[in-house]
């Protein structure tokens, strides 16, 4: 098991007792990759290793998530990886239940759904806003199901060690992303990614608004060299939040015309904002939460959509996605059945 770790000192305690609570037959370790943690993350660790010869602490000179799964790799024995996030909650029978499926083939990868827990005020909030469209983009392993499901990515999840290797783990050039950036890949191979309602996991979202901002905008920025690298990994919904943080500017800084549709625009996204929020509230009985979501999904998707725009700037426009999600539209519009009277 692989776990990055960075700065966990108020939930690393908690963290692990979780995973040293899984059900699996057989043996099992914990890596734990510290990137430098700067509070009591490591004394802790190595607290807890001390008592349970399963523990393992490895430094993360790289500091980043990609590179400490890869140091992971290299010093994991077992016959399966499995990775986990110091931030999340996984069900006891996590490990167990993957390694059951993965051993019945067809399948290269599988994990269970990103299910948000909020843990503080704007965590909760956060975690509310993620359980609709506008907080997920449609991203199905970001919504439970009672069915096994393929995704075109998972979060975290496991592996057969020798699918991991041979495909050369993670890309270190992705600090952020690099799940999709490795999906991508597997499935440009051919091979399955599952989502199973079994391995179903809680993650505490971020609990301020400008530590969500910060993310967002990571987010974007490494989608944007993903959608590069990978054109046929790009979705529409990549599209939506540089689509709103370029209507944002043009509502300020063009004139005429341009200017009267951004605002336009900008006035449709707020009643879509707004109409979602309400019913996020109805639906929780949360009403207090969901007169801030607004202001949750603003900074969502504009910090994801100047993310994006940065990745452009840097990387260049992802020009072969674009072109992927044009021919795919043209298809479904070629494929679409015409009406009786012989209209398309």
């Amino acid at each position: 098991m692989l776990v990055p770790v960075l700065d966990e000192e108020a939930n690393i305690r908690e963290t692990v007792a979780a995973m040293q609570a899984q059900r699996v037959d057989g043996g099992v370790e914990f890596l734990f990759l510290d990137g430098g943690s700067r509070d009591a993350t490591r004394a802790i660790l190595e607290e807890l290793a001390r008592r349970d010869p399963r523990i393992r602490v490895l430094d993360n000179p790289g500091r980043r998530t990609p590179n400490a799964l890869n140091i992971g790799l290299r010093h994991a024995q077992g016959e399966f990886i499995v990775r986990m996030d110091a931030h999340t909650f996984y069900p006891p029978e996590y490990i167990a239940k993957g390694i059951e499926r993965l051993r019945r083939g067809d399948s290269a990868w599988v994990s269970g759904a990103q299910l948000p827990q909020g843990r503080g005020t704007w965590s909760r909030r956060v975690a509310l806003a993620t359980t609709t469209f506008l907080g997920t983009g449609g991203a199905p392993y970001r919504h439970g199901s009672d069915q096994e499901l393929e995704v075109e990515a998972g979060f975290t999840g496991m592996w057969c060690r020798d699918t991991l290797e041979e495909h050369g783990g993670w890309d270190e050039g992705w600090p952020i992303n690099q799940d999709s950036e490795l999906a991508a890949r597997m499935r440009k191979a051919g091979l399955r990614i599952l989502c199973l309602p079994e391995l179903d996991a809680y993650y505490v979202p971020r609990n301020s608004l400008k530590a969500l901002a910060r993310q967002y905008f990571r987010y974007g920025y490494y989608r944007e060299k993903t959608c590069r690298r990978h054109p046929k990994s790009m979705r529409p919904a990549h599209l939506l939040s540089p689509g709103l943080a370029l209507t944002l500017m043009a509502s300020g800084l063009a004139s005429g015309a341009i200017r009267r549709c951004a605002w336009t625009g900008l006035v449709a996204y707020a009643l879509a904002v707004a109409t979602v929020s309400a019913r996020a509230g109805t639906a929780a009985d949360r009403a207090s939460d969901a007169a801030t979501l607004p202001a949750v999904f603003a900074v969502m998707h504009v910090s994801w959509g100047l993310g994006f725009l940065s990745g452009c700037a840097r990387w260049g426009p992802p020009l072969g996605g674009i072109v992927h999600l044009l021919r795919r539209a043209r298809i479904a519009r070629a494929l679409k059945p015409a009406h009786p009277d012989g209209r398309a």
